[in-house]
């Protein structure tokens, strides 16, 4: 009897897999702090025999280099990427026994990148489910254009190809089991009523399986927005190595070492709720939830190797903001303090605050200054008139573009504004953080527009 554990990364909108029987497991696609995954396995009480990767990966530090290198583990790799680094290569095709009656069949699935693998897990040679990585998701496909500009229309191309192939060598009732698609910006899309899905329904709902190819390529593309900054350091890491994680507490700071971090232009970042930043905050500190996309947001604006200070309200939020972090590359913060603002302003000082709002509100401020942060593709949908748009990831390059005056900033529902608010407070703006669900605008009756497409 074969089993099917998920290991969850839900800040990165990602997922690995542990898999096996009573004496031997493969792990697909690792997060990389390991520990959660030798948890796992120990629960089931099983040896990790392989670990598998689909495909080098472009958004988060994998973990699977040291998770076979501390487990024993044959290292499955593509033998298509380029790695500095003893592996077994996987060609399509080949098969690995797991153990049990279990085997990974390997499936090439180009598309999201060009050496992608798909692994279908057999039992006793029936095919059970697929380990899709970042091909065929939950009712699209991983994005084409991680790689290289050039290739993405190839890539795109290929994407349907490969979906097509599992379409129809896997039966309908094989499950579906991919590593992006959850949130993760890797994803080209996401329907978001759904959380499992299997080849039958993939069948019949997923867009690589339901259009015409060149239809698929022309809406795909049409999608694509902006990605996150630090995608372009993650590849390179993955490929050249990942070094072990060191989860352990960061040095204390203190008020006086706060405000020398600051002073000298490193980023002092408060993981606390956006309520209670608003409420009472470290002047210059800048505010990402450790309840929200904390890893994404924070390494997709902070500049990358900069110095960054935490700030927790307890020891627990700092060690699982830690953990979220050292999943894309932000190894060791520089310092750390927990507690609240008294503990952490000067002497003398008081904290600051900004106030919040809702779109009731902003609707009886005529005139007012109306920041959208959201996406390109969330702001073509529909936005409020008049607002102007810069979009979170690029706010801190274009502060100067915001006009004088109060700033009403607002987002879909409210984590990105209050990055936002907060950026604009740490450069000395007034600034009111809209904390709505953009619902609320047109209830509102604040005038909305749409943009017509071709």
């Amino acid at each position: 009897m074969y089993f099917v554990d998920t290991i969850d990364v839900p800040g990165l909108g990602n997922r690995g897999y542990l898999a096996g029987g009573a004496h031997g497991a493969v792990v697909v696609d690792p997060p990389r702090d390991i520990d959660r995954v030798i948890g796992a396995a120990a629960r089931r009480g099983v040896r990790i025999s392989h670990v598998a990767e689909t495909h080098v990966h472009n958004d988060y530090v994998t973990g699977g280099l040291e998770l076979a290198r501390v487990t024993g583990a044959r290292y499955l790799v593509p033998a298509g990427a380029r790695v500095a680094y003893e592996r077994t290569a996987v060609e399509d095709g080949d098969l690995t026994w797991i153990g049990d009656g279990l085997a990974l069949r390997a499936l090439a699935t180009p598309g999201h990148t060009p050496h992608h693998m798909s692994y279908v897990l057999e039992d006793d040679g029936r095919a059970v489910a697929v380990f899709t990585g970042g091909s065929l998701l939950i009712g699209t496909v991983g994005r084409p254009d991680l790689v290289e500009p050039r290739l993405t229309e190839r890539l795109a191309r290929a994407q349907y190809d490969s979906a097509h192939r599992l379409a129809a060598e896997l039966p309908d009732a094989a499950q579906v089991l991919p590593t992006h698609g959850f949130g993760s910006f890797c994803s080209a899309g996401q329907d978001d009523s759904r959380t499992q899905t299997t080849i039958g329904r993939e069948r019949t709902a997923n867009e690589a399986l339901v259009k015409d190819v060149d239809t698929f390529v022309a809406d795909l593309l049409a999608t694509l927005d902006d990605i996150p900054a630090y995608y372009a350091h993650m590849g390179p890491a993955n490929a050249g190595g990942p070094a072990p994680v060191d989860l352990t507490p960061p040095r204390r700071a203190d008020a006086g070492e706060i405000a020398a971090r600051l002073a000298a232009g490193e980023w002092v970042v408060d993981l606390r709720s956006r309520v209670a930043f608003a409420e009472g905050h470290v002047t210059g500190a800048l505010n990402f939830e450790a309840e929200g996309q904390l890893a994404t947001y924070l390494a997709w604006l902070l500049p990358w190797g900069k110095p960054v200070t935490l700030l927790a309200e307890s020891a627990e939020q700092l060690a699982d903001a830690q953990r979220e972090l050292v999943r894309v590359g932000i190894d060791r913060p520089a310092a750390a303090a927990t507690g609240s603002p008294a503990d952490w302003v000067p002497a003398g000082e008081r904290p600051r605050s900004f106030p919040r709002g809702t779109f009731a509100e902003l609707a009886t401020r005529d005139g007012a200054v109306i920041l959208d942060v959201r996406r390109d593709s969330e702001r073509a949908a529909e936005h409020i008139a008049g607002s102007l748009h810069i979009p979170l990831h690029r706010l801190r390059d274009r502060l100067a573009e915001v006009p004088d005056g109060t700033v009403w900033v607002h987002c879909a529902g409210g984590m990105r504004a209050a990055i936002a608010a907060s950026l604009l407070d740490a450069a000395g703006r007034d600034v009111v953080a809209v904390d709505d669900g953009f619902d609320a605008a047109r209830e509102a009756g604040l005038p909305l527009h749409r943009e017509s497409r071709a």
